[in-house]
């Protein structure tokens, strides 16, 4: 009983690992967009036929930097979803991380916790195989 329980959670983590790889990287960009913002970046959008072609030419759905006065600016193009660049600076690429961070450890315990009540629920099926006893 308690190897089928652990093989349902090894089942399921690995499915969650699975299904985490399979995200493309517009889905990710969704994800980590609302990130930045809240972080500090400010996003600029490719509203003109220069900063479109500009956009084009950039890595998309990578965090970049460049050095200007002597301390790092961060940028992130996203040439699908907002069609945009996302610019910050230091302190924002900071926040960005810790938030990122946050967000990881959260839908890491959503996952914990998915998975334990999949086993209860699992486990007490497993329960119905039995006998009933009104003394147990």
């Amino acid at each position: 009983m308690r190897k089928l329980v652990l093989m349902l959670v090894a089942g399921a983590m690995i499915s969650v690992t699975l299904n985490g790889c399979a995200e493309t990287p517009a889905q990710k960009a969704k994800s980590l967009e609302p990130l930045m913002s809240a972080a500090g970046f400010h996003m600029h959008p490719a509203d003109t036929p220069t900063r479109q072609n500009a956009l084009k030419a950039l890595t998309p759905y990578k965090m970049r930097y460049y050095v200007k006065g002597g301390s790092p600016h961060y940028w992130y193009a996203d040439p699908d979803v907002c069609q945009c660049i996302y610019v910050g600076n230091e302190a924002a690429h900071q926040q960005f991380e810790k938030l990122k961070v946050e967000q990881n450890m959260a839908n890491e315990q959503a996952q914990a916790a998915q998975m334990n009540q999949e086993a209860a629920e699992q486990e007490q099926m497993d329960l119905s195989f039995w006998p009933y006893d009104p003394m147990w």
